[in-house]
């Protein structure tokens, strides 16, 4: 079962390029990371999961009757990854700077969503950040709009762009 996912993303990424990206398999990728994210502290609670639907529907602008089917598949593909390695291959590959910037910031949403943020979720996303090529005053500030948002109340902002919506 790993050696398929493994040589899916293969194939996808030698696919990509080729030509233009299949939108879909961008977004499981980073929703995959979103759900990584979520498991890092043992599990992803039922507010977790529905705030990557939230993220995924609003800034992937995937439409709301298939938020679901790609939550189901990005979970699957992330309990059956070995790591996170293979979903930031396609992310690097695929998103442009300030797209990598608004997934770091999501992935700091989604982490902040139980109330809690555990040592191993902000050491995941640091070190997601570096391999994105972002430093740690991008993660620091993606972070702090998170922080704000949630301190004023917020649950999306128009400041965080559409991710993986072009090719």
């Amino acid at each position: 079962m790993l050696n398929k996912i493994v040589d899916f993303f293969k194939s996808e990424a030698d696919s990509q390029k080729s030509g233009p990206h299949e939108e879909r398999e961008l977004h499981i990728a980073a929703a995959a990371m979103l759900i990584e994210a979520a498991m890092t502290d043992g599990q992803v609670d039922s507010v977790e999961r529905a705030r990557i639907g939230v993220l995924i529907e609003r800034h992937f602008g995937v439409p709301r009757g298939d938020v679901a089917q790609i939550l189901d598949e990005s979970e699957a593909k992330a309990q059956a990854a070995v790591d996170i390695y293979s979903f930031l291959r396609v992310v690097n590959e695929h998103f442009d700077h300030d797209e990598r910037i608004t997934l770091v910031e999501m992935l700091w949403d989604v982490v902040y969503a139980d109330g809690d943020l555990h040592d191993n979720e902000a050491n995941l996303i640091r070190r997601v950040s570096s391999m994105l090529g972002l430093t740690d005053v991008e993660s620091g500030q993606a972070r702090k709009r998170v922080l704000a948002r949630r301190e004023a109340g917020v649950e999306d902002s128009d400041a965080l762009h559409p991710v993986g919506g072009r090719g």
